[in-house]
């Protein structure tokens, strides 16, 4: 398979988000593109299937304003308004508790939301009001919160410290980091603040909430992201002139002459002027020639860490929020997902989907206790009122991601590569690389873009990329 008329041909490895939006920008650009994906779904770490009638995904995925690469690429494949952003930030935070009424219990509620007020002020009136702390606790947010505003993201020395020692030499106590920091942390860097890196933790505090108000609007998909981003992308590629080809593991990339010359799979070699190699990095490590001289113990050494996400489908309506998030409880955050499951609103039910970050310590676990687990931890945040019978579960699934992400721990930006290689022809994608993100959908889409841009220039060709452009955040 070559190209014809003198039209390069790049192939992509791998149909996550970073090999399908390096696929259509290489698409727009003119190249004939070849996507192979080894599974027989695309989507990577996101995607979608269907269980008794109902949509599900595979774990709750969300962006903020500031993910402007991802919400542009949204916009390209014609799906941006499935996935709106939902105003201003404001999250419900609850903590389950027991009342003096005999250990009835209840829930406390404290919210995180933004003014209109220039960042970093915009959050103070929400965090001194913030009842899951102390009143001193409170005070002493300040603090942390402009040294983190003030720090050079590109300084390594970042990357030496994990972010809740960082947090500790700034004076906060375990309740804090547990009841605020670790609801911003878990969720973006899929690690506890003991865990992480400084670095990447600073990114996301930075970009996201202490430098621009706005950056911190939460959006989600209001459909599936198999309706929302994958099928819509593959459809794209293919009007581009491009093709998807599933079920094709690629077990060589092939070089000649200190350049890439194509790819072979268990159905045959496939002619390239250029590759992209958007897979997770333990599978690039396997794949990446000597040439590219990229370390492939580097790539390993980055590590993994795992989400697991519970859906439950309820008889009656359980939670009165589009989305929440918990503290002392093993719920982290939890979302409606009712109307995106295909579920009739007249019906009175409620499909809810929890998702759990840094789960190293129940991605073992059965799914039979995990749906005990999180339906018990559910109905704790949302208690039924005295003389009600708790409602009924109809269904529940649990779905997981074992190596969702790469492990951001101290010492692992050193270990991320850029998308270009030693090989001028071969470009690396994926949330995992370089970005300066966290792995996120933003991320992905940003490394699929960088990796289009070197393997293009390689062919001669140049990024035009037809994404609408977006408003800068006003900071």
């Amino acid at each position: 398979m070559t190209a014809s008329g003198g039209t390069p041909r790049i192939v992509v490895v791998g149909g996550g988000l970073a090999g399908l939006s390096a696929a259509v920008e290489c698409a727009d650009s003119g190249a004939a593109v070849t996507l192979l994906e080894g599974r027989p779904r695309l989507g990577g770490a996101t995607w979608s299937f269907s269980r008794h009638g109902l949509h599900f995904d595979n774990g709750q995925h969300v962006h903020l304003r500031c993910c402007e690469a991802y919400r542009s690429w949204l916009d390209r494949l014609g799906t941006g308004h499935l996935a709106p952003i939902e105003g201003p930030l404001a999250i419900p935070v609850i903590r389950p508790s027991t009342g003096p009424d005999s250990g009835r219990p209840h829930a406390e509620l404290a919210w995180i939301r933004r003014s209109n007020l220039p960042a970093p002020l915009h959050l103070a009136r929400s965090l001194l009001c913030y009842r899951h702390l102390r009143l001193s606790e409170r005070f002493k947010l300040l603090g942390p919160a402009l040294r983190l505003r003030g720090v050079d993201l590109d300084d390594p020395q970042l990357d030496a410290e994990s972010f809740g020692a960082f947090l500790e030499r700034h004076g906060q106590a375990t309740g804090a980091i547990n009841r605020l920091w670790d609801l911003i942390t878990l969720p973006t860097t899929n690690l506890r603040a003991g865990d992480v890196s400084l670095s990447l933790a600073a990114k996301v505090f930075q970009t996201g909430l202490l430098t621009s108000a706005p950056a911190a609007d939460i959006g989600w998909s209001r459909v599936p992201l198999a309706d929302l981003h994958v099928e819509p992308a593959a459809r794209l590629i293919a009007r581009l002139g491009g093709e998807v080809i599933k079920r094709a593991r690629v077990t060589e990339i092939r070089t000649d002459g200190g350049r890439v010359t194509g790819v072979a799979t268990a159905g045959g070699a496939i002619a390239a002027d250029a590759v992209v190699l958007a897979t997770q990095h333990q599978a690039a490590a396997d794949l990446l020639p000597p040439a590219s001289r990229v370390d492939p113990a580097a790539l390993r050494r980055l590590g993994t860490a795992p989400i697991v996400n519970v859906h439950v489908v309820f008889d009656r309506k359980v939670m009165g929020h589009q989305m929440a998030a918990a503290v002392d409880s093993p719920v982290q955050f939890v979302f409606d997902r009712t109307a995106a499951a295909g579920l009739d609103p007249s019906s009175g039910k409620q499909v809810l989907a929890v998702s759990i970050s840094g789960a190293d310590d129940v991605i073992g676990a059965s799914p039979d206790s995990l749906i005990e687990r999180y339906v018990t931890g559910l109905r704790e945040l949302f208690p039924v009122p005295r003389g009600t019978s708790p409602p009924k579960v109809l269904d529940a699934v649990v779905t997981r991601e074992h190596e969702a992400t790469f492990r951001g721990a101290p010492g692992s930006r050193a270990l991320r590569c850029g998308p270009a290689t030693g090989i001028e022809n071969l470009s690396l994608a994926g949330a995992w690389t370089d970005t300066g993100w966290p792995a996120t959908m933003e991320g992905a889409v940003r490394s699929g873009r960088a990796a289009a841009a070197v393997a293009l220039r390689s062919v001669g060709r140049h990024r035009s990329s037809s994404s609408p452009p977006r408003e800068e955040v006003p900071v």
